[in-house]
């Protein structure tokens, strides 16, 4: 089943500044969102108001036509995954166990994982090149290790809606293309039923790969649509306060920045 996350006159605020002024936009299924903009911008603030985790200074999200602050916990657990910027594992425990407990929302009876929930895990690891790690301590993993287990244990859950902060994070560009792919994937393996929104620093990786972005500037004003008409040079250059060009070259385009003479 898909899920369809819509946000109307959304206001975000930072103490007294404001980070979005006023965002109505639907997110359907089918589509994979990214959110980009300078540092401070709000981007981190804005997937954890689509998440229903923190409230806006106006305006309303729903999913599937739902409040997000009407949804039971464990409902909206099974329509929406979030992974956070940062994870912090304080106890030992291997990568699988690490990953099952993102099972928790399909649990029932007595709570114990069943067999379809140990495959999803597995079939998780294996999508991001992990099944190697399955009995490694999680604590002996590094930081891109680390990232991309946190990615699969948000698969794992397997929601058809997907909230991603900063997924590529601490991961060499190899390792983000193959984030990349795997999402791309998982996305269309349902046809066209799921619906990924991360938050990515590199605008080249967001135009290769997103359908659509949201551009935010810093100053309240959000820029949404397909990602290569949203992600230009000259709306890239105005929201990260430096001149940036289109560069082509045998079918492929890049943004580069500018630099004087």
């Amino acid at each position: 089943m898909n899920a369809r996350l819509r946000v109307t006159g959304l206001m975000l605020k930072a103490a007294s500044r404001t980070l979005v002024e006023s965002l109505t936009q639907t997110f359907a299924p089918g589509e994979m969102w990214c959110i980009a903009g300078p540092n401070g911008a709000g981007k981190t603030t804005l997937i954890g108001a689509l998440a229903g985790l923190s409230k806006a200074a106006a305006g309303s999200v729903s999913l599937d036509g739902v409040d997000l602050a009407d949804w039971r916990a464990a409902d909206l657990a099974r329509r929406r995954g979030l992974m956070p910027q940062s994870s912090h594992d304080a106890f030992d425990a291997t990568v699988l166990d690490i990953v099952m407990l993102n099972r928790f929302p399909h649990l029932t009876g007595w709570g114990w994982e069943s067999e379809a929930d140990r495959h999803a895990a597995h079939a998780a690891l294996d999508r991001l090149g992990l099944a190697a790690f399955a009995a490694r301590d999680v604590l002996s993993l590094s930081g891109g290790e680390r990232q991309r287990v946190a990615l699969a244990a948000t698969l794992c859950q397997d929601a058809p809606l997907l909230l991603l902060d900063e997924p590529l994070s601490h991961l060499d560009l190899h390792h983000q293309i193959d984030c990349l792919h795997a999402l791309n994937a998982w996305m269309r393996e349902r046809g066209d039923t799921r619906t990924v929104i991360f938050s990515c620093h590199d605008l080249n990786l967001a135009r290769r790969y997103a359908t659509h972005a949201l551009l935010l500037d810093g100053a309240g004003r959000a820029h949404a649509g397909l990602a290569r008409d949203v992600l230009s040079a000259e709306r890239a250059s105005a929201a990260f306060g430096y001149p940036l060009t289109l560069i082509r070259e045998g079918g492929h385009e890049a943004l580069v920045p500018r630099f004087p003479n």
